[in-house]
């Protein structure tokens, strides 16, 4: 998902610390700001955002449902896993850090 650019208010660093109550209060309310340390943004105060729920219920059911096909199948992650290989390093697999 592509995020949404929403125009934020600049406030300085001094004022976020010294009106932070009003400031929680606004966000909470759907405003969005920009903390700037002397002119150049460093942080953003945005609402919290409890995501999409039907989503990843949805996303999670099937998760479920194709569990339970592999389990069926006889396929598990003993069956999957090499030779001493762990199910962290199996997800982890070609990852660059």
């Amino acid at each position: 998902m592509k995020p949404t650019l929403i125009a934020a208010e600049p406030v300085s660093a001094y004022d976020a610390k010294t009106h932070l109550p009003k400031l929680l209060e606004r966000a909470a309310k759907g405003e969005r700001f920009v903390i700037t340390r002397h002119g150049r943004p460093v942080a953003q105060l945005i609402p919290f955002d409890n995501g999409d729920e039907a989503a990843i219920r949805s996303a999670l059911e099937k998760v479920g449902r194709i569990r339970r096909k592999l389990e069926r199948q006889g396929i598990g992650l003993g069956s999957i896993l090499g030779e001493g290989e762990t199910a962290r390093e199996l997800a982890h697999g070609g990852h660059r850090y």
